[in-house]
């Protein structure tokens, strides 16, 4: 484009007037600054563009076949400027989540499904990633909101309550038959398995570490996986017995797939939540998401 923006916007408010006196008075502008304007704007397309009279002003062949394609750009302009207000009061934005595959799959998703629903132009990017990851991204700001296991310590950080999930021990049936399996207690069991757990950087495999060592349970052979899901398919092939969480194997309990092992002692149930950044530094999507999950959680 070789003329500048307010020329046509001069232009185009001129020819919807039909006066000049009128489009000065409706861009606060003087007369002679809109005559120049116009002026200049014909002399730069080597062609009249209005027809002037006593009556006012209209659009020559030359201005008609123009005014059609500026009246396009600038209702276009109107639509864009509509539409960001729209988006603005919908909540539209980008809101970026963290969280573990497995978090994501099983209890993100159901509430991320209703959120778009209901904030349609909202833009989301879901970050996959362990809890300890999720938090060491959102303190370096690289997301908006995470949804983790409790950490011990959250500081500058609002930990917001969702769920307690619970860890348990399955394994296939089919290693159950192994002779070394059976006919020992279940302590002993777990120590005689192959034990699949989640890798050592990873929040669920330090609380199951704990666990282990106050129950004085020595883990012979292990198995170290980065991903819940495929420590139960893993679990599924009988490759050993795997620690995953109850709510993401049901309907491998409820067909037989995976055998859940009693323990003597259970494992503590633990929290699940979402975390953020103090009030302070949280985004306008991120205050928009804790308060559709809170009205959630209250209805």
């Amino acid at each position: 484009m070789q003329q500048s923006l307010t020329a046509y916007r001069i232009f185009y408010a001129t020819a919807n007037a039909g006066n000049i006196s009128k489009a000065a008075k409706e861009l606060f502008i003087s007369q002679p600054a809109i005559s120049k304007a116009v002026q200049k704007l014909e002399d730069a397309l080597g062609c009249k563009l209005f027809t002037r009279s006593s009556r006012g002003v209209t659009l020559t062949e030359e201005g008609k076949l123009l005014y059609a394609h500026v009246k396009q750009a600038f209702e276009t302009l109107s639509l864009g400027e509509e539409k960001l207000q729209r988006s603005k009061e919908l909540g539209a934005g980008h809101l970026k989540i963290g969280a573990s595959s497995a978090l994501c799959k099983y209890l993100l998703l159901p509430y991320l499904k209703e959120f778009i629903k209901n904030f349609p132009n909202m833009n989301i990017s879901i970050v996959c990633q362990s809890s300890n990851k999720t938090i060491r991204l959102l303190e370096e700001q690289k997301i908006d909101v995470g949804l983790v296991g409790k950490p011990k310590s959250h500081k500058q950080m609002t930990f917001e309550f969702f769920e307690k999930i619970e860890d348990i021990f399955v394994i296939s049936p089919e290693c159950l038959k192994y002779p070394k399996l059976q006919e020992i207690g279940n302590k002993q069991l777990l120590e005689n398995a192959t034990l699949m757990l989640l890798d050592k950087q990873n929040m669920t495999r330090q609380y199951i570490d704990d666990y282990l060592q106050l129950n004085r349970i020595a883990v012979q052979e292990s198995i170290d996986v980065s991903d819940m899901e495929l420590l139960i398919e893993f679990a599924k092939i009988g490759l050993g017995a795997a620690c995953v969480i109850r709510g993401f194997v049901w309907e491998e309990l409820k067909n037989g797939s995976l055998i859940e092992l009693p323990l003597e002692t259970p494992i503590p149930k633990r929290e699940v939540g979402f975390i953020y950044p103090i009030n302070e530094s949280r985004t306008k999507s991120a205050e928009l998401f804790a308060r559709f999950l809170c009205e959630k959680r209250r209805a």
